[in-house]
């Protein structure tokens, strides 16, 4: 079975990230927590927090993957 993907988007495409989601969430509970992590951790890291959020992500079950950033569609 194809593991589910969550694309993490961001204006700067540099911080742009996928990553697989825990197959005990659904898409609805692996994007609230997702969400809960972000706005819980950026604020304290003056925004600049990306490596502590992709940890606790990884710490929750949300593996990084790479990949290729294309040209736009629009």
């Amino acid at each position: 079975m194809n593991p589910s993907l969550m694309l993490l988007p961001s204006r700067d495409p540099a911080r742009i990230r996928l990553v697989t989601m825990p197959p005990d969430l659904g898409p609805q509970e692996a994007y609230r927590m997702v969400t809960g992590l972000v706005a819980e951790m950026e604020p304290a890291a003056g925004g600049e927090g990306l490596a502590e959020v992709l940890e606790a992500l990884e710490g929750r079950g949300f593996e990084p993957v790479e990949f290729v950033l294309g040209p736009a569609l629009d």
